[in-house]
C-alpha cells in the first residue's frame, strides 16, 4: 500500500469572506475580466489573452494566478473557433511552464472551473495556475487515473478512465509531445461541447479541466460535474460505470471525433 502523507490547503477565510462580499456589491456586477483597463498586476498579454495575478489569493503559501481566456464573457473552450482555441491552448501552456521553469514550487496546477457545479465563482472564462510552495499536486494521482477505454483520434490518444479520481466518467485526453497542443486543444473542445450538448441527454452544465505533467505525458482531464458522490466526500470511494456503459459513451465519442476530427 503507497502512503500518503496529508497536507491540506490552507483557506484564508478572511480573504474569502471579502471576495464573496465584494461580489455581492451592485458596483462589482460589472465583470472585471470585461473591463480589462481596470486590471492591476498582469504578467503577460497576448491579444485578449491575459495572465495576471490572482486578486483574492484564497490560499495560503501559494501564488495564484488567473488567464483569461477572451474578451467573450460567454465564451467557452467548447464553443469558441478552432485557431482562437489554439491560441489559448498555447498561451496557458506557456504560461504553465514558465511557472514550473521558476523552481519556485512543490507543484504548479492549472485547471479550469466552467458551469455552476464546478467551483467557480466567475463566469467570464478563465483559467487558474496555482505555484504550491509546499504541497506537491500530484502526490494522490497515479498512472491509473489516466488508464481506461482508449479511443485514438489521428494519433492524439483520448481515454475514459476505469479507475477514476472521483467518477463516474472521465475523459484524458493524452499527448507526449508540447507540438501536439493544437491537436490536445481540438480534442478537448469536442469533448468539453459533447459534455454539454449530447452527454446525458444534454443534462450536463458543468465540467472541470485538470491539466498534468505526468511520466513525460501532457495529460487533460476533463470531468463533468455534477452534485458530489457522498461515498467519494465522506469516504474518498470514487464510483465508475458500468463497462457497458463505458463502452456506450466510448462509441458515441469515437463517432463525433470521425465526423469532426477526421
Amino acid at each position: 500500500m503507497i502512503e500518503h502523507t496529508d497536507h491540506p490547503l490552507v483557506f484564508n477565510a478572511q480573504i474569502g469572506s471579502d471576495k464573496y462580499k465584494n461580489a455581492t456589491l451592485p458596483a462589482q456586477k460589472i465583470c472585471p475580466f470585461c473591463h480589462t483597463e481596470t486590471l492591476i498586476d498582469i504578467i503577460r498579454r497576448e491579444g485578449n489573452k491575459i495572465w495576471l495575478q490572482n486578486k483574492y489569493p484564497t490560499i495560503e503559501k501559494a501564488n495564484m494566478t488567473v488567464i483569461i481566456e477572451s474578451e467573450k464573457h460567454e465564451g467557452d473552450i467548447s464553443t469558441y473557433e478552432r485557431e482562437e482555441n489554439r491560441e489559448i491552448f498555447k498561451f496557458a501552456f506557456d504560461s504553465w511552464k514558465e511557472m514550473i521553469d521558476s523552481g519556485k514550487y512543490s507543484s504548479v496546477l492549472m485547471f479550469k472551473n466552467f458551469g455552476p457545479w464546478s467551483g467557480r465563482t466567475l463566469a467570464h472564462p478563465h483559467l487558474q495556475i496555482v505555484g504550491l510552495e509546499e504541497v506537491d499536486g500530484y502526490e494522490h494521482i497515479s498512472p491509473e487515473h489516466f488508464q481506461g477505454l482508449e479511443i485514438k483520434s489521428n494519433g492524439v490518444e483520448i481515454t475514459i478512465s476505469t479507475r477514476p479520481i472521483m467518477g463516474f466518467v472521465e475523459f484524458n485526453v493524452i499527448i507526449s509531445d508540447r507540438q501536439d497542443i493544437d491537436a490536445m486543444a481540438d480534442r478537448v473542445h469536442e469533448l468539453t461541447h459533447y459534455l454539454l450538448t449530447d452527454y446525458m441527454g444534454g443534462r450536463c452544465d458543468s465540467y472541470n479541466l485538470f491539466f498534468h505533467h505526468f511520466n513525460g505525458q501532457y495529460i487533460c482531464k476533463i470531468v463533468p460535474r455534477y452534485v458530489t458522490s457522498p461515498y467519494f466526500i465522506g469516504y474518498k470511494i470514487p464510483q465508475v460505470n458500468k463497462s457497458d456503459r463505458l463502452e456506450e459513451i466510448a462509441e458515441e465519442v469515437k463517432a463525433r471525433l470521425k465526423k469532426n476530427m477526421d
